[in-house]
């Protein structure tokens, strides 16, 4: 993206020069800004099972509680890193060479120090408690949706970066979003979370892979979404800030 790049007198040192000038770098330098603060908000999660391995549980605490209020954290629907299986799904998934969360359960309560409870309610409540062990290892602070949502949007921040495809791309369709983006995600965890109610259907679970995917097509989209947007939004407040200095130095080399 090229800008003519139109300065004020360096000596004019006032609060509004200076809020323009900075939003003039933000404006040229927001998808750099914009990328790192989604490359940390996704590395983080990561973090946290690395941080648990090595020792350092009370920064690793941290960070699964700050990530708590966004996911549920059930680590039946989470990967696990340095483990004996980057999943331990529900047994109403069946993949094969992987043991299922209600296999590892005495190992989860013995974790915990907790009885053994399979009620749906305890296996949430101790799904979102439980951060592993050195044998099943430790999970990842978000689920295997959100992970692929925010690294998808992450790398699909980086392919737009690249200045011949900022050039040409345009904000995906909204109907196009709604039917890649949400609606697989949508049907997918409204069929889960009503067949844990009474009276609907048997209960189900989709596999990590299906989850992953799903969150990688939401954060592809939302970032063909958004990308655009913020691209232009960019470029027109660089040009009226650019404008504002031009009208502002003509009229000082008129006094």
């Amino acid at each position: 993206m090229t800008h003519q790049i139109t300065k004020p007198p360096p000596a004019d040192r006032s609060l509004a020069v200076r809020l323009n000038r900075w939003m003039m770098v933000l404006s040229r330098r927001y998808l750099t800004f914009l990328l790192t603060v989604i490359f940390i908000f996704a590395a983080l999660p990561v973090a946290a099972p690395i941080l648990m391995r090595v020792g350092l549980t009370a920064p690793a605490s941290l960070i699964y509680s700050a990530y708590s209020p966004m996911c549920h954290q059930f680590a039946y629907r989470s990967l696990f890193l340095f483990g004996e299986q980057p999943v331990y799904p529900r047994a109403t998934v069946s993949l094969p060479g992987i043991l299922s969360w209600e296999a590892y359960l005495p190992t989860v309560m013995q974790s915990l120090g907790d009885r053994l409870d399979q009620s749906n309610l305890a296996m949430e409540t101790n799904a979102r408690n439980f951060r592993g062990t050195e044998t099943m290892g430790y999970k990842v602070a978000v689920c295997q949706r959100d992970i692929g949502i925010y690294w998808a949007l992450f790398f699909t921040g980086l392919v737009y970066s690249i200045p011949r495809i900022r050039r040409v791309v345009r904000p995906c369709p909204i109907w196009l979003y709604l039917l890649l983006g949400l609606a697989p995600i949508g049907m997918d965890g409204f069929s889960q979370l009503f067949s844990y109610l009474p009276g609907f259907w048997v209960v189900r679970e989709t596999t990590p892979a299906f989850r992953f995917i799903t969150g990688v097509l939401l954060g592809v989209m939302t970032g063909w979404l958004a990308f655009p947007y913020l691209e232009a939004a960019a470029r027109e407040t660089y040009q009226e800030i650019a404008v504002k200095f031009a009208r502002r130095s003509l009229r000082k080399a008129a006094q």
